[in-house]
């Protein structure tokens, strides 16, 4: 069983050290920013953090500089939970012949969509297959935002990349987000959770539990991007909490399986009525601007349908309905 007691307040995470700290080089209103250096505040005690290749690889340690106050490895795009997996079983092995002298050092491993949805699948799939001991955090920012805004399998339908540009014929991206969550669960690890930047507290609480359990742990965090999806950069997260309120990332937890709807989304499942539409969200974005043309309208709806049916689906899962 995955429990925490653990609740934050504000004033104990402003206290608390930066292991992630200020001086990277991120975009302003980076929301993977934000992600690592809330990750970082939930950490209990000594802590090894492998990154694969992508934005904050980058912008968190280029030489001879670095943002990072804990043991931190850089591994290729495609082999972060490879690589948590290996320092995993070396702690493991140094533990049992008396070589180390923490009881608990606890294993991150940080990557992007493209290192998760996409070139990081294989060796992700493997390392919770075999039960590993580590937390996977994915950032979420729905492209290769690090080498030109391509699509990657969490690029949503619809939006404008370099690789899925918007034109006269083509709205976009025309593929749907992978529910890569999802996929996790069926790995049948002990936990697996979403969480937004908007909602720190249920981030941090997410996080402290999935490094407390057993096994494979991963979270998939919701991280606005403005260079990508071209936004005011103040605005990251008013868009990450809009993300959470018209439900096209709901927040919910799996323990050992089992699957519960977080505070701030089950209100919308209790109260319909304030469940946003998306249109909203996206017109902030202007990888969405071509949508609110006439002839491409239609796919906002489609979109909208797409968003209430998994919406609708997740809520099943949860064992409750638009109207308990």
């Amino acid at each position: 069983m995955t429990t925490t007691s653990w609740k934050p307040t504000a004033k104990e995470i402003v206290e608390k050290a930066e292991l992630f700290t200020s001086g990277h080089r991120a975009c302003a209103g980076c929301g993977p920013a934000i992600a690592l250096r809330q990750v970082m505040k939930a950490t209990r005690g000594p802590t090894i953090v492998t990154n694969a290749t992508g934005c904050m690889e980058v912008v968190s340690t280029i030489y001879p500089y670095t943002a990072w106050k804990v043991p931190w490895i850089h591994t290729a795009f495609e082999n972060v939970a490879a690589n948590a997996s290996g320092i995993e079983a070396a702690l493991k092995a140094m533990k049992r012949k008396g070589r180390l002298a923490h009881e608990n050092i606890d294993v991150i491993a940080f990557a992007g969509d493209g290192g998760t949805f996409d070139i990081g699948i294989q060796a992700l799939s493997g390392a919770v297959e075999r039960g590993h001991d580590f937390l996977y955090v994915l950032y979420d920012n729905e492209a290769y935002m690090n080498t030109g805004i391509q699509r990657s399998g969490s690029t949503p339908h619809g939006a404008s990349t370099t690789t899925s540009p918007a034109g006269r014929v083509i709205p976009g991206k025309l593929q749907y987000k992978k529910p890569i969550a999802d996929i996790m669960v069926a790995h049948e690890i002990p936990y697996v959770a979403t969480a937004s930047i908007a909602y720190w507290q249920d981030l941090l609480v997410k996080a402290r539990r999935g490094l407390e359990t057993e096994g494979p742990a991963f979270m998939h965090i919701f991280t606005p991007c403005p260079r990508g999806w071209r936004y005011d950069t103040s605005k990251t997260i008013e868009i990450a909490r809009l993300g959470v309120e018209t439900c096209i990332f709901p927040l919910w937890e799996t323990i050992d399986g089992e699957y519960n709807l977080s505070p701030q989304s089950k209100i919308f499942a209790l109260k319909p009525e304030r469940k946003k539409k998306i249109s909203g969200y996206l017109k902030m974005q202007r990888r969405f601007k071509h949508l609110f043309r006439p002839k491409f309208k239609h796919v906002i709806d489609e979109i909208q349908h797409r968003v209430d049916e998994r919406w609708n689906r997740l809520l099943k899962r949860c064992n409750m309905t638009q109207s308990d």
